[in-house]
């Protein structure tokens, strides 16, 4: 096997002055019903982004399982633990490329299932988030979390893992911002719903509203595909810092979404610095004491 000198990332520094990475965010095809399928378009699309230089990969939410369960029962039964096959598979993968990997995971632990992500690097799991804010219909299958946000560091900069809706809540992306994140990463799941005509979709807004009010990049990884009847977005989106996509969206909502791997070359050291213009600061500007 010819081994990746991307390698030689482990043995980097955590993110310095002026060290740019590429970060890639995949918009695949998930099938509950296919999850074998699923699995080969995930690892399609990882090592596409790796082919183009992408050190940081980010995948959908609940990657490992999809989404649509019909019942508590199917979720169960489609759970993992971390220490099982789906998370062994990106370990495996993340030290034969050489990337970071962060992917959602139907996640069994004891007698309860969470919606989770993972973030993997050189062979080893740094960290598991399971999501906080469930949407829909998700407390009949999920547990919800109950720690806040966390921030990892990685070869390619300091990584706070939040899952979806997560993001659509200002003061969780403030507190992984208050933490040091320079870049959240977002598997997402996020559904075709109605919207008045040529509106773009508010997940993306709230998307740039944030990343531009705490000043960090946003990597939202979305997914595509009909499942059970459900159609998706498929809105990835790389946001800098100033609230300005890099890359995508990858659809507007328009039509029908398409597997797509964005790309984007990010300093993650501009997150650090939260000024805005001459005479402003995103941080110091904050009044807690009257909020």
């Amino acid at each position: 096997m010819v081994i990746s000198p991307r390698r030689r990332l482990w043995e980097r520094r955590p993110t310095t002055t002026d060290q740019t990475v590429r970060v890639a965010a995949c918009q695949v095809a998930l099938d509950i019903d296919d999850t074998t399928g699923t699995q080969q378009r995930l690892e399609d699309a990882v090592r596409q982004a790796v082919s183009q230089g992408a050190e940081l990969v980010v995948l959908p939410e609940l990657a490992s399982s999809g989404s649509c369960f019909g019942t508590a029962a199917e979720a169960r039964r489609a759970a993992q633990p971390v220490d099982g096959r789906f998370v062994g598979w990106l370990t495996r993968l993340s030290a034969e490329l050489g990337c970071v990997l962060v992917s959602g995971l139907c996640e069994a632990s004891g007698d309860d299932v969470f919606n989770s992500a993972v973030v993997v690097q050189a062979g080893e799991v740094l960290t598991l988030y399971r999501k906080v804010h469930l949407w829909g219909s998700e407390p009949q299958f999920f547990t919800p979390g109950t720690k806040r946000p966390v921030v990892v560091d990685t070869v390619a900069g300091r990584v706070a893992p939040m899952i979806c809706y997560d993001q659509e809540f200002p003061e969780w992306i403030r507190i992984a911002a208050d933490l040091g994140a320079e870049l959240i990463t977002v598997p997402a799941n996020w559904p075709q719903l109605a919207r008045p005509s040529g509106e773009r979709p508010l997940e993306v807004i709230k998307a740039q509203a944030f990343a531009g009010t705490y000043r960090v990049f946003l990597i939202i990884a979305d997914r595509c595909g009909v499942e059970r009847g459900q159609e998706w977005i498929g809105g990835s989106v790389i946001v800098g810092p100033d609230g300005f996509p890099l890359a995508g969206p990858a659809s507007d909502g328009a039509e029908h979404a398409k597997a797509r791997v964005l790309l984007a070359d990010v300093d993650p050291h501009l997150a650090q610095e939260k000024g805005i213009g001459p005479h402003n600061d995103a941080r110091r500007d904050r009044r807690p004491d009257l909020y």
